[in-house]
């Protein structure tokens, strides 16, 4: 019965750093006012008649901390490229000079820093949803088994210190992106 509990604290810690993974995903989309190529990760273009990756058909740089420069490999998807950045509607206004497209980011005004902040904290609770419904579906499982009520309380507990961990991490991740955000 041990081996199965093993897996069940396995799958449940698996669980619990998908959340945490997702959760950083979604604070690379959080703009802090500067520059990251990372911004334009959900833009894709009609390449040969292919849904492709913005990233599989340029090269995306960041020169200075307001500015995103990108070359594309060929010089004719340029007006294409150009056309996905405006239609993805992420608030850039992209610039073609003929050879590359250029990207300058906006400062953030105060209310947009705490708006993102808020935001920010929405996915952060979200997360922490999501590792505790991992907990209650693990302490569910255990207490449908056979094991001894000792046996379940040991379990309960170490899934409990499981949690913790990851809602603390969870915190601390939060609190590097609000600095990030807040900071002029």
């Amino acid at each position: 019965m041990s081996e199965e509990i093993e897996l069940l604290k396995i799958s449940t810690k698996e669980s619990m750093q998908l959340a945490i993974t997702h959760l950083e995903k979604e604070f690379l989309n959080i703009r802090a006012g500067k520059a990251n190529p990372v911004m334009l990760n959900t833009i894709s273009i009609d390449y040969y008649g292919q849904e492709t990756p913005l990233s599989q058909v340029a090269n995306i740089n960041t020169p200075d901390a307001r500015t995103i420069s990108i070359q594309p490999w060929e010089k004719s998807f340029l007006q294409e490229i150009e056309k996905a950045i405006m239609n993805a509607n992420i608030g850039f206004n992209p610039m073609n000079n003929g050879e590359s497209i250029i990207i300058n980011i906006p400062p953030l005004t105060e209310e947009r820093r705490k708006e993102l902040a808020k935001i920010a904290k929405n996915e952060t609770e979200n997360a922490k949803v999501s590792i505790r419904n991992s907990r209650k579906n693990a302490n569910n499982e255990v207490k449908k088994s056979s094991l001894s009520d000792d046996e379940q309380n040991n379990f309960i507990i170490d899934i409990q210190n499981i949690t913790d961990n990851f809602i603390k991490k969870a915190e601390e991740i939060y609190s590097a992106k609000e600095k990030e955000i807040l900071t002029v």
